[in-house]
């Protein structure tokens, strides 16, 4: 093999969904052979013939150009996969069980199977996220076949959806659970290359690794509720969230991301996450007070921008509201645990009507919710005839709208922004009413404020 500074590597990744696929991509794209397996023959299919199954930007560059080099394949054959692999990542779902513990089902069904076909030494990596003591688990399913060494290796994404191929090549911090020097040199060469500008490949013991994506998650999604709760208080108080955010957010112990408000975080990392580690401090006999807070506040703020709309109407049976945005955020077609869902069922059920438009996220919103709504081509179509507006993502495209469409396509020139996009004033001197988070409603009459 040729030896550069950098050694060529080839990696089987098990699992092509969200993580899966960015990982797979991104080590191509560095120079290294991928095979990644998946049970799914279509989707492997799919890929073969270059198309990318998930919307995340720049992703279907990488991802086309490592195929037509030769660097990246796809197969639903494990065995043919590992074979000729050093490295085997694990990018397995991890579904919330009954009782809101991850479900190890597939990584551990997995791992099983690896025993019993791995013929030299590999170094197996858990890159879903998965509880504390995970990696001791999978080192037992692979122990009962095994006839070779191997090591377990715990290096956790923390991958942000809509700039994931970006944080994988050029990551804060790479995290690496690992008790073996040998697992240690292999991880180590692997990514040299993603941290040539001096950001930390952070070596550690796979429990504190394992803990230390959730630690992260949790701390994230505690940031945001946080905020919602202040911005909740804001609006009993008349104080203006905003500026309190800016204010507090200039202070560098406290930084400025991740202090906006709104109608509670969803998709796939945070809900699931901050549950599991409730769970895991369950199952360790250790309370977790703050995260089951975050938990309560959180399924409550789903559901307030749809009160302050039955409040405002009093009753919206018979109502037509336009909604932008679906997906749980922007540059994502992903709707895991999206707050809009949450607020079409509650106006649904309440006898009201919605048409809906978002720039990725319609068609898998039609998948689960079929004709509970409509959905327009654009967002000015799904303004026609609409009693009012709602938006649920801050997609940038929603951000300066022609506010002149906006008011003649409405019924009533009424918005319900559960984001915050615009300016108070501008709203004022528009008339439009208009009702955010943790602000002051605009130009609402007196009788309607809840």
């Amino acid at each position: 093999m040729h030896r550069s500074n950098h050694q060529l590597m080839n990696i089987a990744v098990v699992g092509t969904g969200y993580v899966g696929l960015v990982t797979g991509t991104c080590f191509a794209e560095t120079g290294n052979h991928v095979i990644c397996v998946d049970i799914d023959a279509n989707k492997v299919q799919m890929m073969k013939d270059g198309k990318v199954p998930i919307y995340e930007p720049h992703l279907d560059v990488l991802f086309e150009r490592n195929i037509r080099q030769g660097r990246l394949s796809f197969t639903t054959d494990l065995k043919s996969a590992i074979d000729g692999a050093q490295i085997i990542f694990l990018a397995l779902p991890t579904p919330p069980g009954e009782d809101g513990s991850a479900d190890l089902k597939y990584v551990l069904g997995v791992a099983d199977d690896l025993g019993k076909i791995i013929t030299d030494y590999k170094v197996i990596v858990d890159k879903s996220t998965v509880p504390v003591g995970t990696a001791e688990k999978v080192h037992a399913a692979v122990a009962k076949h095994a006839k070779v060494e191997f090591d377990i290796v715990s290096n956790p994404e923390f991958l942000r959806e809509g700039f994931a191929v970006d944080d994988f090549l050029k990551p804060d911090r790479v995290v690496v659970g690992t008790s073996s020097a040998r697992a240690q040199k292999v991880m180590e060469d692997l990514y040299k290359p993603f941290v040539r500008q001096g950001n930390p490949i952070i070596f550690m013991d796979e429990r504190s690794a394992e803990l230390t994506k959730y630690a992260a998650n949790a701390f994230l999604a505690t940031k945001i509720t946080f905020m919602n709760e202040i911005a909740n208080f804001c609006e009993k108080v008349g104080a203006d969230v905003d500026k309190v955010r800016i204010g507090m957010g200039t202070d560098t112990r406290i930084g400025k991301r991740f202090l906006f408000p709104g109608i509670g975080y969803g998709g796939s990392c945070f809900p699931k996450d901050v549950q599991a580690l409730a769970k895991s401090g369950k199952d360790a006999g250790y309370n977790f007070e703050i995260i089951q807070s975050v938990m309560d506040v959180n399924e409550r703020q789903k559901v307030t921008l749809s009160d302050k709309i039955l409040n405002h109407y009093g009753d919206v049976k018979g109502k037509h509201f336009a909604m932008w945005g679906l997906a749980f955020k922007p540059d994502t077609d992903d709707i895991r645990e999206a707050p809009a869902l949450y607020m079409i069922e509650a106006l649904v059920n309440a006898g009201a009507t919605v048409t809906a438009f978002d720039p990725e996220a319609m068609a898998n919103v039609k998948k689960v919710m079929g004709d509970k709504l409509s959905f327009a081509k654009d967002e000015y179509e799904a303004l026609k005839g609409a009693d009012a507006l709602i938006i649920a993502t801050e997609w940038a495209l929603f951000r300066t709208p022609d506010f002149d469409r906006v008011g003649s396509a409405l019924k009533e020139k009424v918005i319900f922004d559960g984001r915050n996009l615009y300016d108070l004033d501008e709203m004022q001197n528009l008339g439009f009413q208009y009702v955010s988070v943790g602000r002051q409603a605009v130009n609402v009459p007196a009788t309607v404020k809840a």
